[in-house]
């Protein structure tokens, strides 16, 4: 079960690939952010989908 899903901003590139593969969880503008309402649980193999793909390495997942 996911309990946290944090970007790293410093290392995001704000290409949008995670918004793309979980529009629900994800939100790029000058960088990605995680949107407060998400439901980590409704959507964790696309969180982790957006994670491994992404370029930069800037999505952390937390699980318990």
């Amino acid at each position: 079960m996911i309990i946290q899903v944090r970007i790293d901003e410093e290392a995001c590139t704000a290409c949008g690939l995670c918004e793309e593969t979980c529009p629900e969880v994800f939100e790029v503008n000058d960088v990605a952010v995680v949107k407060e309402d998400a439901d980590f649980n409704a959507f964790e193999d696309e969180i982790r989908e957006a994670a491994d793909e992404c370029p930069s390495e800037a999505i952390e997942v937390e699980e318990d």
